[in-house]
């Protein structure tokens, strides 16, 4: 079973996301009705009103039929990928990334620009509102392209878009704190100021958690650190397959924790952080001391939530990954043969760099070689798609 269904009216939603989710894993060869009930636990009475519905909304279509042991052959449904579509942006210190996807997480559009983030909210939020806007564009000129029926700008289904950026912020309400090095952003309302200027719901989150989830619904599972050193360095934490934001939703501000008294100061006002620490040997040019230091934060990682892997990321690591990996693996595994554990392994989130019987995970085949800018877009997108499928709450 894929999770437990129930018959109740209230929860209509959760088992149409369950089934949504079955048809979505099932691929272009999809399932019959019978199967989804005996993966959900749903009556096939039940399963025949969702599946209708679907139908009816265009989110499902017949795939053919399959031989049964025994009567008629049974009708597959499958999903139908461009019945809807998520945005996902990565606003970087100095880069917009966005992308399109459609149900099935296929990216069918991008757009790439620098971006300054300090140039103050109206002039961020106008290249964002100019990017979806690109995208649904051009979304409609590939459909023309491609003879499919043609849409349009309006007749595009956007559920929603995913906003993926440096923190601290609050995901719950969609506002940013002191965003590190633009304080500036303190308290503004960034997800209701989009939502308005776009005309769509929109998803607030930490570039960490979007490419955190974007890897979890890929297939990465069980419990894992993405660690994210770029422009800055943060953590995206899954725990049980559920991204861990915690009650404030202020988890994984990995790059703030102090490791060295009276260090160099860091943009948070504090003094020797893991940031500042990685970023100033990296400005030094030394990559080995960055993944030295990048390895102590890990291993505190590791004592604190015992997780199964650490997976690294960002433009800074895709410099160098096999320095970073080594680096990072030496210092978890000195730490194993303190404490007497298995040493925890340590890859790219790419599955680059991986060394001696630390393969790649499952969720390497979905998200391929890309750079990490694009994981967070991609991931964001999944922060409005998740919820549709039964994925936690994006």
């Amino acid at each position: 079973m894929t999770g437990g269904g129930v018959n109740l009216l209230g929860l209509r939603s959760h088992n149409t996301a369950l089934v949504l989710d079955l048809l979505r894993t099932a691929g272009a060869e999809g399932i019959s009705r019978l199967e989804i009930a005996e993966r959900t636990g749903l009556t096939p009475q039940a399963v025949s009103k969702i599946t209708a519905r679907l139908r009816a909304d265009g989110l499902a279509a017949d795939a053919g039929r399959r031989a049964s042991t025994g009567g008629k052959p049974r009708t597959v449904l499958r999903l139908v990928p461009e019945a809807g579509h998520a945005v996902g942006v990565h606003l970087d210190r100095d880069e917009l990334r966005a992308v399109l996807v459609d149900l099935d997480g296929t990216v069918v559009g991008e757009r790439n620009t620098p971006l300054d983030l300090g140039a103050g909210a109206e002039a961020v939020l106008t290249r964002v509102a100019g990017a979806v806007e690109e995208l649904r564009d051009g979304r409609a000129v590939e459909e023309l392209r491609d003879g499919r029926a043609v849409r349009g700008r309006r007749g595009l289904s956007l559920l929603g878009a995913g906003i993926a950026l440096p923190g601290p912020l609050d995901h719950a309400r969609g506002v940013l704190h002191r965003v590190t090095g633009f304080p500036e952003w303190d308290g503004y309302p960034l997800r209701d100021a989009l939502s308005k200027r776009l005309g769509v719901p929109v998803v607030v989150d930490k570039d960490t958690n979007a490419a955190a989830l974007g890897l979890a619904v890929g297939g990465e599972g069980g419990s894992f650190a993405y660690l994210h050193l770029g422009t800055g360095l943060g953590a995206g934490l899954v725990i049980g397959g559920s991204v861990h934001r915690g009650p404030r939703t202020g988890a994984g501000e990995f790059g703030h924790q102090v490791l060295q008294l009276d260090g160099p100061p860091c943009g948070c006002g504090d003094r020797g952080c893991i940031e500042a620490l990685c970023l100033g040997a990296v400005a030094r040019g030394d990559t080995d001391e960055a993944a030295r230091v990048l390895g102590a934060g890990a291993a505190n990682l590791v004592g604190l939530l015992d997780i199964d892997r650490v997976l690294l990321g960002g433009r800074i690591v895709e410099t160098a990954p096999e320095t970073f990996v080594r680096g990072v693996r030496e210092v978890l595994e000195a730490r194993a043969r303190r404490t007497g554990e298995t040493p925890v392994p340590v890859r790219t989130a790419s599955g680059a760099g991986h060394e001696g019987g630390h393969g790649a995970g499952p969720g390497d085949n979905r998200t391929g070689r890309r750079g990490s800018g694009q994981r967070v877009a991609e991931g964001a997108a999944q922060c409005v798609l998740a919820p549709v499928f039964g994925r936690g709450d994006g």
